[in-house]
């Protein structure tokens, strides 16, 4: 069976990735370098409970074993880190490399461009010069809904132009796609970006909407809600993206004599009205929200709604999980877990 690096391990997609990698039998190493960009307590908490590895075995750069999947070992080290990372791809013979280490957040990227600047771009040069000196089978990496900027063509498609970016979140995201792009040219490299569209549910990211409003509605804070609610979001339910992301890995894409790339959204392929999400909160928690409507904030767009034909063609995805059952699934695990945000 194959052996695959996933970075960003500790992360919500990569945690959860991790996990249904192992299951279907590939043989899995995790890299993440659990960074405080939010609270420590969630990554560990997730890398225990979906990966089996536990905090207390966790050193930098020494890998740290699962109780629960023999075929994971977890590694506490940096995409940035040049010396440790071709180390590692000489010691572990990767097959296929799925790179969804990045510094997130598009607010976040206004305020702290130079750590977007390091782990986005540096970090993922360096995944790209790694994976051609050891010759990796097949790059999977993260790309961003963010790409396509103030689109107002809808849904979005793969063909859209996306030279437009409004923040530096964004910016990044379109330079991995480009850079990606020169490294299969140059060097024959199998490159697939997937554009993530509002990806939700257990274990999810505490800056993003989803946790902020539950965090909110169980304590009786007020929210705000930008560009006077109306807002429209793809929110993709964690069990389809994953799905997804393994379909990608899975099934070997046969190239013609054209560049090794390919760019796929990747989503629920249904623009939700903000309103609507903040209902199904309040139907899940039967407490109403306390809102203020407030201006759109620099870096945000009004909608997102991706075309996901091109990856139902090419490797069968489907999303099924609705919204209703994936807030009261998410809303479920916040009432138990909450602390840790």
């Amino acid at each position: 069976m194959k052996k695959i690096l996933v970075t960003g391990a500790a992360g919500f997609i990569g945690s959860y990735l991790s996990k249904a990698l192992l299951e279907k039998g590939f043989e899995v190493v995790g890299l993440d370098n659990i960074n405080d960009y939010y609270n420590v307590n969630l990554k560990y908490g997730r890398l225990e409970h979906l990966c089996g590895v536990k905090k207390e075995n966790i050193m930098k750069d020494v890998a740290a074993l699962s109780d629960r999947y023999p075929s994971y070992k977890f590694y506490k080290s940096d995409i940035t880190d040049r010396d440790f990372l071709p180390e590692l791809f000489e010691k572990e013979k990767f097959d296929i490399v799925c790179n969804l280490a990045a510094q997130a957040g598009v607010r976040n990227s206004i305020t702290n461009p130079f750590s977007y600047a390091e782990s986005n771009l540096m970090g993922f040069m360096n995944v790209l010069e790694v994976c051609r000196n050891y010759n990796i089978g097949h790059l999977v990496y993260a790309s961003s809904s963010s790409v396509y900027g103030m689109n107002d063509s809808v849904p979005f498609k793969e063909s859209d132009k996306t030279d437009s970016p409004v923040s530096l979140y964004a910016a990044t995201k379109k330079a991995n796609e480009l850079m990606a792009f020169s490294y299969s040219k140059l060097y024959n490299l199998q490159t697939t970006a997937l554009r993530f569209f509002t990806v939700y549910g257990p274990w999810g990211r505490p800056d993003m909407a989803p946790f902020l409003f539950m965090k909110a509605n169980l304590s009786g804070d007020r929210i705000r809600i930008f560009n006077n609610g109306d807002m429209r979001r793809d929110f993709t339910y964690i069990d389809d993206i994953v799905k997804g992301i393994t379909k990608v890995v899975e099934v070997e894409r046969k190239e013609s004599n054209g560049v090794p790339h390919r760019i796929y959204n990747i989503g629920n392929s249904t623009s939700i009205e903000l309103m609507d999400f903040i209902r199904c909160i309040e139907s899940c928690s039967g407490r109403d929200f306390k809102y203020d409507f407030v201006e759109m904030q620099k870096g945000d767009v009004v909608c997102t709604y991706a075309d996901t034909t091109q990856l139902l063609n090419d490797y069968g995805y489907s999303p099924c999980t609705s919204i209703n059952t994936g807030v009261e699934n998410t809303f479920k695990w916040f009432e138990k877990w909450n602390h840790l945000i």
